[in-house]
């Protein structure tokens, strides 16, 4: 059976002469595993045009996250008001923003421009202070979650936040979580990560009614960071080049799936998605090896890529 065709655009695509326009609100990442770096990298990936905002800083390596400064909310304010007086943005995405005051303004930014749909992605907190993090979390249920058009997060985050009093033996599902999503407002929820056996996980597209679609994975034996921004970043600039919402959790999926395959560890620490994995040159199998090479000889691709 097809998945059923949502398609999440009020207006059909016109013969545009420039990329589609998302706004994503984040903080920087200074590894460049996730936050904006992964958001700037995997939206212009796949095709789209990003629009970012910070919201802080992390203070972080790809091994793992030290601390995070928030901006102020003016700053924030600020940056998103001018670029929104100029371009005109199909897709809104909020990823992680630091504070209950960052969360306010953003809210109302989305109201102010409901007509754009708002992916909402909540990455593991369990870095941060607990205090810190009910604040945080009371106020994207209560701000940003009834202006999500889709809900993005990992199976067990997702679990722990939206249904903390599930009691029963049984895990809960996809449509579990996204009917507790829904009684919040969000219209879709993406679960990533579910465990099913032999090594597989399960990302369901699901609102509260029915599954939409579902894509099966076989288990990586590796540990990454900035998956979540990637996949979320990459659905919502689909969304905004005017694909429906089956096909775009679809082709997220499968070019997150890419990123991980092609993954990378510039650190010591965990690998890191290559999010621009299609923009590498063919290898040369009849290269010398043993041949030094130097700036002057270095083949660069031709530019041929998407864009």
């Amino acid at each position: 059976m097809q998945p059923p065709m949502v398609s999440l655009i009020d207006e059909e695509p016109t013969q545009a002469t420039h990329p589609a326009c998302v706004m994503v609100f984040n903080a920087n990442d200074p590894s460049g595993a996730g936050g904006l770096a992964a958001d700037v990298t995997a939206i212009a990936s796949v095709g789209a045009h990003p629009l970012p905002i910070v919201t802080g800083a992390y203070a972080r390596d790809t091994a793992e996250i030290f601390d995070h400064f928030a901006f102020d909310e003016d700053a924030v304010t600020e940056q998103a008001r001018a670029a929104l007086e100029d371009v005109q943005v199909q897709v809104i995405k909020v990823g992680f923003v630091g504070s209950p005051e960052n969360l306010s303004v953003i809210a109302g930014i989305a109201a102010d421009y409901a007509d754009a749909p708002l992916i909402a992605y909540m990455p593991d907190l369990s870095w941060w202070d607990e205090v810190q993090i009910d604040l945080y979390l009371d106020a994207f249920k209560e701000l940003i979650l009834p202006q999500t058009t889709v809900l993005v997060g990992n199976h067990s985050t997702l679990w722990r936040w939206l249904l903390p009093d599930w009691s029963t033996e049984r895990s809960p599902g996809a449509r579990d979580i996204a009917r507790a999503a829904q009684e919040l407002g969000v219209s879709y929820t993406l679960v990533t990560g579910i465990p099913l056996p032999d090594q597989f996980i399960d990302n369901v597209l699901a609102s509260s009614l029915a599954v939409l679609a579902s894509e099966k994975f076989e288990r990586f034996e590796a540990v990454f960071s900035g998956a979540g921004d990637t996949l979320s970043a990459a659905l919502a600039a689909l969304l905004a080049s005017g694909d429906d919402l089956a096909e775009s959790f679809t082709e997220a999926l499968s070019y997150l799936d890419r990123c991980l395959e092609g993954g990378f560890r510039p650190g010591m620490g965990h690998i890191v998605p290559d999010r621009l994995f299609w923009a590498l040159p063919e290898e040369d199998t009849e290269a010398d090896s043993d041949e030094p090479s130097s700036f002057s000889t270095l083949d660069f691709p031709s530019n041929d890529t998407k864009h």
